[in-house]
């Protein structure tokens, strides 16, 4: 079902133009989406502006009263433009709010002038999986704005100076009417001639055609610090692009790629790799080496280790980021490897195994389990 417009704004049927203007401006600023970030702020919003439009005229109103919001489509109007969006809604709000800037979704007019922050950058790099075990250091190259040389970032030739725009006067603002199925609304808009600076260079600069940054390349020498996980992000501090009015430089946010390792696979601050060794080393136990990130390690094997069986060795691991004495553990998974290509020799020693194995009458522990399975069943 629709919702009540006056519920909507919280008005009584009986409420006066002036009643419904002030409840839907104090709606308005409490919803706008550039004010209000909760989920259903934009929703809310149309919702009323689409009661405001209806109940501040008093034809829409008189049919709304006696046929409700069906009457209204009956009557030719049609769904109402807020339903779509902001359009003329944004006009509205520039006649009701007169300085605030809802049109441009900047809430409270922002001063031009003022120093401003530098955008932030990113850059992307790769590195191999031994940089991030021992820790290296890269020269990185950027494109990014900084102030230009000449003009010191003023935007102007040296010795000459910033006029007041000829387009708004120096008020960094102009006005435009606009005709509505409301009336005649104004609308206050930044210059597009200074951008509401209200100032334009008299002589802009050459080298930055009054921009007062230029772009230009940078080398930086980045530390990328032992145990750097894929996909870590760091930030260089005042390395984005310069700041405007005197404002401070953005950061230059690093994300570091790690590429993978032919043998060892990292999780977190562990290792894990798999090591193939013969049937006889399996069956018998046996002292085998594995390699490590900084060389070899010894494994002991006990007699009968299973195929997929795992060793711990204790601090053979990545070193913590944030802690590079503490380190992690190597997991090795042992691969029993089944032998082929035998020698003569291999394969008599094989065959009276598998004699003795005859002799001994071993039994096949899967075939045991079917054959009681048909026993149980008769």
């Amino acid at each position: 079902m629709s919702k009540d417009y006056y519920e909507l704004l919280g008005v009584e049927k009986t409420a006066a133009k002036d009643e419904i203007k002030k409840a839907f401006r104090t709606l308005a600023r409490k919803y706008h989406p550039d004010v209000n970030d909760a989920p259903d702020a934009e929703a809310k919003f149309k919702e009323i502006g689409k009661a405001y439009e209806v109940l501040s005229d008093d034809d829409k109103r008189a049919v709304y009263d006696r046929y409700g919001e069906q009457g209204l489509s009956g009557q030719g109007y049609g769904p109402s433009q807020f339903d779509f969006g902001f359009g003329g809604l944004d006009e509205i709000f520039s006649s009701l709010f007169g300085d605030f800037d809802f049109g441009g979704f900047g809430g409270g007019r922002s001063n031009p002038n003022a120093p401003r922050k530098g955008s932030d950058l990113r850059l992307d790099i790769e590195i191999d999986f031994e940089e991030s075990f021992y820790g290296t250091e890269h020269d990185i190259e950027i494109d990014h704005l900084e102030d230009c040389k000449k003009c010191s970032g003023t935007g102007s030739e040296p010795g000459s100076k910033k006029v007041a725009c000829q387009t708004c006067g120096g008020m960094g603002q102009v006005q435009r009417t606009t005709r509505t199925m409301m009336g005649s609304f104004t609308q206050v808009t930044p210059c597009p001639a200074c951008n509401g600076a209200g100032q334009v260079n008299e002589n802009p600069c050459k080298d930055c055609r009054g921009e007062g940054r230029v772009n230009t390349k940078k080398k930086i020498s980045l530390k990328i610090p032992k145990g750097v996980e894929n996909g870590v992000k760091m930030r260089i501090s005042n390395a984005g692009d310069a700041g405007k009015n005197g404002g401070p430089s953005g950061d230059l946010y690093v994300v570091i790629y790690v590429k993978e390792h032919e043998i060892f696979q990292r999780d977190g601050m562990n290792l894990y790799l798999e090591q193939p060794i013969s049937v006889a080393r399996a069956v018998l136990g046996d002292s085998i080496v594995v390699p490590t990130m900084e060389g070899e390690a010894t494994l002991k094997l006990h007699s009968a280790t299973q195929h997929g069986e795992v060793f711990k060795i204790k601090n053979e691991g990545f070193p913590s980021l944030n802690n590079p004495s503490q380190r992690g553990d190597l997991f090795v998974k042992i691969n029993v490897t089944m032998p082929s290509n035998l020698s003569k020799e291999e394969q008599k020693i094989y065959q009276q195994l598998l004699e003795m194995e005859q002799k001994n009458g071993i039994k096949n522990p899967l075939f045991e389990k079917i054959k009681n399975r048909f026993t149980k069943a008769k």
